[in-house]
């Protein structure tokens, strides 16, 4: 767990994500990564080991779930829990800090997709649709 995770920084300089030379935007930059709002999302309802996060989350490699993994730990979001069993089971779960961020991010995950027809659309009609991968297609559930 991150030094900073159960302690309130006092900061000597007004936080801005707008300065680039504020740290909230690296916390910004890690927060909307594709993989960390996945990853928040999938820790909401409850803790979870490894293999199962990697699994509730289509498409991300082992290699790129640990390395999101310890950039969320690092920042204090995620708590990392190895058990002392037989082999080595490892969870993660998220801080109260990670559940705010969670229930923020939700609210952006929620809305696109309550609106992806919309936004498809706006896209074809701009000529840049994003188009979906048949392979994508074919795992996407059924309307």
């Amino acid at each position: 767990m991150s030094a900073f995770a159960n302690a309130e920084t006092a900061l000597c300089f007004p936080a801005d994500v707008m300065a680039a030379a504020c740290p909230s935007r690296q916390i910004l930059t890690h927060l909307t990564s594709r993989w960390s709002l996945l990853v928040l999302v999938a820790l909401r309802d409850g803790t979870l080991r490894f293999g199962a996060l990697k699994r509730r989350i289509g498409g991300i490699s082992e290699r790129m779930l640990a390395q999101t993994l310890g950039v969320l730990e690092g920042d204090g979001f995620v708590e990392r829990r190895a058990l002392e069993v037989v082999p080595p089971h490892v969870e993660y779960s998220l801080t109260p800090l990670g559940r705010e961020a969670a229930e923020r991010v939700l609210g952006l995950t929620g809305w696109i997709e309550a609106n992806l027809g919309a936004i498809l659309g706006a896209g074809a009609a701009a000529g840049c649709a994003t188009a979906v991968p048949d392979q994508a297609a074919a795992e996407l559930p059924s309307p």
